[in-house]
């Protein structure tokens, strides 16, 4: 089977570490599972680190440790080939640099209108519209 190449957005990180019954945590589960390929740049990585830690968001340390470093020990680091000015905030550009370098299948995002609905080959798309394809069976 080939894998599904992934680009995760932020929200989706913070509401898998907020919400365990989640549909965002099921889909960092499937991202990080076999045959699934989740791809992270450095930038990606550090505004996961930072927003995780925001004080409002009451996420406990351990919990924000755990899943930076299941991410870290699963994703695939790639560097961005060239800069991008696509996304309506220009903070969300990073992910879309991300999944054009990964050639990534999806941009995983519970903000798809801050996004383009593609970006050459990757569909961006919600965590409901990505389990429906990958996994319908996990949607009540």
């Amino acid at each position: 089977m080939i894998p599904l190449r992934l680009v995760i957005d932020t929200n989706i990180v913070v509401s898998a570490a907020l919400k365990p019954d989640g549909l965002q945590r099921t889909v960092l589960l499937l991202a990080i599972a076999k045959p699934a390929r989740l791809y992270v740049t450095e930038a990606i990585l550090a505004e996961y680190q930072e927003v995780l830690a925001r004080p409002e968001l009451k996420i406990r340390r351990g919990l924000r440790q755990q899943l930076l470093q299941l991410i870290k020990n699963h994703a695939q680091p790639v560097r961005a080939i060239r800069p991008l000015q696509v996304a309506k905030d220009p903070d969300d550009d990073k992910f879309l640099e991300c999944a054009d370098t990964a050639r990534a299948d999806y941009l995983v995002t519970g903000n798809t209108r801050d996004f383009p609905k593609f970006w050459k080959k990757t569909k961006v798309i919600t965590p409901r519209g990505f389990i429906g394809i990958v996994a319908p069976h996990l949607i009540p």
